[in-house]
């Protein structure tokens, strides 16, 4: 497969990045970690400006649906973009909705949400459970570990092989939210109990939506916190002075940059590999999707680590933002499916029965 960057891909990427570097600043960031109630973990502002003023809500959302009408490439860009600066904003939760729908939901369902989502008006999570009990337009079960559940307006859960819509404020639903490593993107528990729900139209590929683009967001934000990581490294080696000469001229501090270097462009390999066999209906996309979360959350582990090391005693300080990036990469890594289990679905898919 070959790739390369279309003039208007290139253009989005440069809209984002410089958008995110301007906006979503450290102290943004740490204001919208220290904020309670439906705004924890969101810089509301900066989440209106990425959807109106950028248009970039919904981005692989058919024009005839209220979006922009492009690809899981340029998705990936834009979300690169914000893991780059660890914005605080609902794009892993509201882009898996609208994908969902797009795929899934049924034709009021669209015309009902997907809009305002697209439009950030209405935010949105999804959590899925073991087992739920479903009944005549009714549904009861505990969801776990959804990203900004505590700020949703619209719930997209799945338990099994079905999936459901429910609005937050319906009766019968109960939302928890937890204090998490990452506070950029809290957690929450959502517990229904007959809670009024709407089946999509089709559920395999709401939940498929649901997967692919949850695993290309998370993905491409590891790829932009690793290289962000790296970028602030490298410009601290640069100034910090130790026995009269720059850190970053020292052999030992130079290897470790080369070895988040090299993975890094590993991890951006399989984060373009991904989008685009999902965007060419590939056959390789499954296995592309389970290697791009797979690596890039460890390259992303890997080099937020570095950075804390080689910043020395000022990266062991709260003050610091190497800590955003260690706590964004710990969080990306279990979110989703950890590497080790989508190692495992590789290896399913290469070996078949004797994996």
């Amino acid at each position: 497969m070959e790739f390369a960057f279309s003039e208007e891909q290139a253009m989005i990427a440069q809209t984002a990045r410089a958008f995110f570097t301007e906006n979503a600043t450290s102290e943004r960031t740490r204001m919208a970690m220290a904020a309670t109630g439906p705004d924890a973990g969101i810089d509301r502002a900066l989440w209106s400006a990425f959807c109106t003023e950028l248009g970039l809500g919904g981005i692989g959302v058919p024009e005839e649906l209220g979006g922009v009408g492009l690809g899981m490439v340029e998705f990936a860009l834009v979300a690169e973009a914000a893991g780059a600066q660890v914005a605080a904003l609902p794009l892993l939760g509201n882009a898996r909705a609208v994908h969902a729908l797009v795929a899934g939901g049924t034709q009021e369902q669209k015309s009902r949400w997907i809009g305002a989502l697209a439009a950030g008006d209405v935010i949105a999570t999804s959590a899925s459970a073991a087992e739920a009990a479903a009944g005549p337009g009714t549904l009861s079960g505990t969801f776990r570990f959804a990203p900004h559940g505590g700020s949703a307006d619209i719930l997209v859960l799945v338990a099994g092989s079905r999936c459901w819509l429910v609005e937050s404020g319906a009766p019968g639903v109960t939302i928890t939210s937890h204090v998490t490593m990452d506070q950029t993107r809290p957690l929450a528990t959502i517990t229904l109990e007959q809670a009024p729900a709407e089946p999509v139209a089709d559920h395999a590929a709401a939940i498929r939506a649901l997967d692919t683009t949850g695993w290309i967001c998370l993905a491409a934000e590891a790829l932009g916190g690793a290289h962000a990581t790296l970028d602030r490294t490298v410009a601290y080696s640069q100034e910090r002075v130790q026995f009269g000469r720059q850190i970053g001229s020292f052999q030992a501090y130079k290897h470790r940059l080369a070895d988040m270097m090299i993975e890094i462009e590993q991890a951006r390999s399989a984060v373009h590999w991904a989008a685009c066999a999902v965007d060419e209906g590939s056959d390789e996309a499954a296995m592309a999707l389970h290697a791009a979360k797979a690596f890039c959350a460890d390259t992303f582990h890997m080099c937020a680590g570095n950075m804390i090391q080689l910043h020395g005693g000022i990266g062991f300080t709260w003050e610091h933002d190497a800590h955003l990036f260690f706590k964004r990469a710990r969080s990306i890594a279990s979110m989703l499916g950890d590497s080790q289990w989508h190692r495992e679905q590789i290896a399913a898919q290469i070996l078949g029965a004797a994996a």
